[in-house]
């Protein structure tokens, strides 16, 4: 077995399961998930979320129309 082989054979394996994790449900459950996708996109993109102010605009609409907004209010902040 080359080193290579030995390598490969050693390294964890990945398991791809499309099974939604515990973030991703709470993200869908906002109803805001697609706005919420393209606001970390542009970020993960630009780097710089001065850059993403109307992706943020939408999804803080989205947030608000869903009713989260009350739902994640800071009491007494």
């Amino acid at each position: 077995m080359s080193n290579d082989e030995k390598k490969a054979a050693a390294a964890p394996q990945v398991v791809d399961d499309d099974e939604p994790d515990e973030w991703d449900k709470r993200i869908f459950s906002t109803g805001c998930s697609d706005e919420n996708m393209k606001l970390t996109d542009c970020y993960y993109e630009k780097k710089d979320w001065r850059v993403c102010k109307k992706e943020m605009e939408i999804f803080k609409e989205c947030w608000k129309r869903h009713g989260n907004d009350k739902r994640t209010d800071s009491k007494g902040a």
